[in-house]
């Protein structure tokens, strides 16, 4: 039996232990409605903005390059277990913005994220893609919380 509430789902990687969680429910929320999933992986390229650009920046460009197709390609390998229909993506810049736009671009009907579930001074800190994506989304988000060095 397939859902028609979600065609399209894409779910946000960062490859780390943290955004398992996230990845796991993408893909059984994916197979259970039959949706196609879309692996993605944004490279902070804003981050950059003040190196110089120089053979420096490029060995870090490639080594995030290198980074993002391990994520999305461990995504892809689980979804394709559970036979799910994957595609992997790698975007560049600000990741809540290209995360949304992607979602607006690509008939996305849910975004799928982790998080560390920091709060106050730690988020401040940080920042959190996942809390702007949720804010700013036109599509609903779903937050999955990772395990925490805190969490035993």
């Amino acid at each position: 039996m397939t859902n028609t509430l979600y065609k399209n789902i894409f779910i946000a990687t960062d490859g780390s232990e943290q955004n398992r969680k996230a990845v796991q429910h993408s893909v059984e929320l994916a197979k259970l409605s039959g949706a196609k999933l879309y692996a993605g992986y944004v490279v902070d390229t804003a981050a950059f903005a003040s190196i110089p650009m120089d053979a420096g920046w490029e060995m870090m460009y490639e080594l995030l390059e290198k980074e993002a197709n391990t994520a999305t390609e461990s995504v892809e390998e689980l979804a394709k277990m559970e036979d799910v229909s994957v595609e992997t993506v790698t975007l560049e810049g600000n990741p809540s913005h290209e995360i949304i736009e992607f979602a607006d671009n690509n008939n996305i009907d849910l975004i799928v994220m982790g998080t560390l579930g920091k709060s106050g001074f730690d988020r401040f800190l940080l920042g959190s893609v996942a809390e702007k994506v949720t804010r700013n989304s036109k599509v609903p988000v779903l937050i999955v919380r990772g395990n925490s060095e805190n969490d035993k």
